[in-house]
């Protein structure tokens, strides 16, 4: 029994050798589809701000990105919700490379991360 978890603790660390170090960016772009009228537009926020996109209010908490490589794959937590309510559309992480994996679900509008501003 002393032996596997020697063997699982060398694996754990093994893991966590493997997995990248991440910057904190100064902010990220995001970009916003209005399914309507098929019109994009790109949102840049500073960490801790909002901005209102149609009937949507987009927090950013924050970006981060690999280290050492900041147009790489970005990440950011996102906290959007509608004008006059209550609850929140979404919120969470967005992936840049896959904004499908955590998306914001609205019948009008899309929005996905970029990248984040250095």
């Amino acid at each position: 029994m002393t032996r596997f978890a020697a063997l699982l603790a060398a694996a754990l660390l093994a893991q966590a050798g493997m997995a990248q170090e991440a910057s904190l960016g100064a902010g990220a772009v995001l970009r916003a589809l209005d399914k309507v009228n098929g019109k994009t537009t790109d949102i840049e926020l500073a960490n801790g701000t909002s901005a209102e996109y149609g009937r949507l209010v987009i927090s950013l908490g924050e970006c981060r990105y690999p280290t050492g490589n900041a147009s790489g794959d970005a990440y950011a937590f996102l906290t959007i919700r509608e004008l006059g309510e209550s609850d929140n559309a979404f919120q969470g992480w967005m992936i840049a490379s896959s904004p499908a994996l955590n998306a914001l679900d609205h019948a009008r509008y899309d929005v996905w991360v970029t990248r984040c501003k250095t």
